[in-house]
């Protein structure tokens, strides 16, 4: 609940730009915007971008209610037989692709390379942007754009990628080599901010922001916090003790052990750590969303987690030797950057000219041109497939005898602006989630469509707020905040990553706008990593706009108000990306089965199934972008093998 004066205080019965861009049209009034005083270099001129352009769109984003609702009826058994169609489109193509993520995008993108450019594919998306997962938001202010992440957060190359993954990002415009370049995080340091750990009154009894979490020595920092002596002295222990805890056993030995319990169990019940420690302790293990009671001992140790250095292990050098090998590349809408210069290249029409990784920040996505009747690759979003089926039986056969009598084609219904609409293809690969793939093909074998039952995405949500200016964090000294006690339902606030590249430049100064994070995840703690995804979607999928909204008002008021920040006035457009069915679900070890890798759920879920071809990086289990190209490639195989063309 929220009182009236709270409401007023925190901007809630304001009519600003979350009105303003609910439409998509920035409305710029002399009582809404700040002027930008001066910073000629500054962000880029640019043309207010088109009525309804989706990367504009506020409110609820990502998995927006319109994108979910039709597959709620899937799954809830509305088209377990083939709907009547209300508008037979009449086409037929060589594949269809349902999903338009990045295993969807890359996987037209293999077919096609594999049997030429004549080839036609359609590729059907639930979504009303591109790239699933690698949400863009623009923010237009005074003619100028400011760029933001709103979902997959950028690539590391070249470990672990393929030979296949790695061309295809080559040939896509992107130079990985390149990427260190565009990073300019002496905007940040040379005003000395640092990373904050807030400290709320609830659990410490007074609230207290204490900078320099790690860039000041460990004893440094943790004497000006209040947290306990028995605390202190076991972070302290944690990062530098020499000690083997697990004593007498071979190094193979301690790596089953570790296997087989989480990282926090390994801490408060091996190392015997305070468990009031445990929010405080660095995180570098924990991707994805991962908790510290569902991730596994040993992939924390091989993450650089603390605690593991007297053990023998060599896991600090194997880490390391691993880090060196990466190029890391988040541009300012991070993984978006990735979608765009895969849409360029199978819709060459929807960007102006030619495109790199610099060039296509400033460029705008024709998105009228991603479905034309003339262009071999046509992209259709807002169209969520709710049933596929073979007609005809599915034998394998020549491509050159497609164009002739076909023993076997696959059939498509999909809603689209309310009505369901019916397409066909001769191959049909499904990249979108797991847990959809057993509604859409019912006739399945009975074990694959268990196997695709396991998984359940990791939901998310990513907030992006669109301040006056960053003067607050420079007051207080930082550039981000973490409050991982404090009862909030963001528990940490982040400025954008300073990244200036091509014609794009980010924020320069704290007297002008820029684009801060807020990000939720979901704990549970005592279930399985599993039973917290699922607890998690349930509660993201039944929270509204209006409860993040206040919610990221009130972490704004709380963690920057000190610093002068007023959430009435500061905050100009709000973003709430939501991602109910976000990141790919990885396996724990000591939670999931045991089995053998041929045996595991997204491999026994991903077998081809006539000419229907599964593709994600739920069939990988991993949420890694090379993950997602990777098991394109094996299914636009499986389908080349199909037809006797392997």
């Amino acid at each position: 609940m929220i009182s009236r004066k709270e409401a007023r205080e925190l901007g809630m019965d304001r009519t600003i730009t979350r009105r303003d861009f609910l439409n998509g049209a920035a409305v710029a009034t002399a009582g809404t915007w700040v002027g930008l005083k001066g910073e000629r270099a500054f962000g880029q001129q640019a043309a207010p971008p088109p009525e309804g352009y989706p990367p504009v769109l506020t409110g609820i984003r990502g998995q927006q209610p319109s994108a979910v609702e039709e597959g709620h009826r899937v799954r809830d058994g509305a088209y377990l037989e083939f709907p009547k169609i209300e508008v037979d489109t009449g086409e037929l193509y060589d594949l269809v692709v349902v999903g338009g993520g990045f295993s969807g995008m890359a996987a037209a993108h293999y077919f096609r390379d594999a049997l030429g450019e004549k080839k036609t594919v359609l590729i059907l998306d639930n979504l009303d942007d591109i790239g699933g997962h690698a949400r863009r938001n623009e923010f237009h202010h005074e003619g100028r754009l400011f760029i933001g992440c709103g979902g997959t957060a950028g690539i590391s190359t070249p470990y672990p990628y393929s030979y296949a993954a790695k061309a295809l990002i080559r040939d896509i415009g992107i130079q990985m080599e390149r990427a260190q370049g565009y990073s300019d995080e002496k905007i940040y340091d040379s005003r000395g901010l640092t990373s904050g750990l807030y400290f709320d009154k609830e659990t410490f009894g007074e609230d207290r922001l204490v900078t320099g979490y790690g860039s000041l020595p460990l004893e440094e920092f943790l004497a000006r916090t209040p947290l306990s002596e028995e605390v202190k002295r076991d972070l302290v222990r944690l990062e530098t003790t020499k000690e083997d805890f697990l004593p007498g056993l071979s190094a193979e030995e301690k790596r089953a052990r570790l296997t087989k319990m989480s990282y926090q169990d390994y801490l408060v019940k091996v190392v015997r750590v305070a468990p009031d420690a445990l929010p405080f302790t660095r995180a570098p293990y924990l991707r994805n969303d991962n908790q510290m009671d569902t991730t596994p001992a040993l992939h924390a140790a091989h993450r650089g987690a603390p605690g593991f250095a007297g053990l023998g292990l060599d896991l600090e050098h194997d880490y390391a030797r691993q880090a060196e090998r990466e190029y890391s590349f988040h541009p300012p809408d991070g993984g978006a950057t990735v979608a765009r210069l895969l849409v360029k290249k199978l819709v060459p029409a929807s960007f102006p000219g030619d495109q790199d990784m610099e060039t296509i920040q400033l460029a705008k996505l024709n998105y009228a041109r991603l479905d034309e009747a003339s262009a071999p690759v046509r992209i259709r979003l807002n169209s969520t497939v709710v049933r596929v089926q073979h007609e005809g039986t599915p034998h394998p056969v020549h491509f050159a005898e497609l164009g002739h009598a076909s023993p076997g084609t696959v059939r498509l219904a999909y809603v689209k602006d309310g009505k369901i609409h019916g397409v066909r293809a001769r191959n049909c690969i499904l990249a979108c989630f797991n847990s959809i793939v057993r509604f859409l093909v019912p006739e399945l074998p009975e074990v694959q469509k268990q196997a695709l039952a396991y998984p359940v995405k990791v939901p998310i949500v990513y907030t992006n707020l669109f301040i006056r200016n960053w003067k607050a964090f420079e007051k207080l000294g930082v550039s981000n905040i973490s409050a991982p006690t404090a009862p909030m339902y963001y528990t940490g606030v982040r400025l954008s990553s300073p990244v200036s590249i091509g014609g794009y430049r980010c924020s320069q100064t704290p007297e002008v706008p820029v684009i801060c994070r807020l990000s939720h995840s979901y704990k549970k703690p005592g279930l399985s990593r599993r039973e917290q995804n699922l607890a998690g979607m349930r509660e993201l999928l039944a929270t509204p706009f209006e409860q993040m909204e206040l919610e990221a008002r009130r972490s704004l008021a709380r963690l920057l108000g000190p610093g002068g920040f007023d959430p009435a006035e500061d905050i100009l457009a709000l973003t709430v990306n939501r991602w109910p069915h976000g990141y790919a679900y990885t396996y724990d070890s000591f939670a999931d089965p045991d089995v053998p890798e041929e045996q595991r759920p997204h491999v026994l879920g991903r077998q081809p199934f006539g000419l229907i071809a599964i593709a994600n990086s739920d069939a990988g289990g991993a949420a890694f972008i090379n993950e997602a190209f990777d098991q394109a490639q094996r299914a636009v195989h499986e389908l080349l093998h199909r037809h006797g063309l392997t």
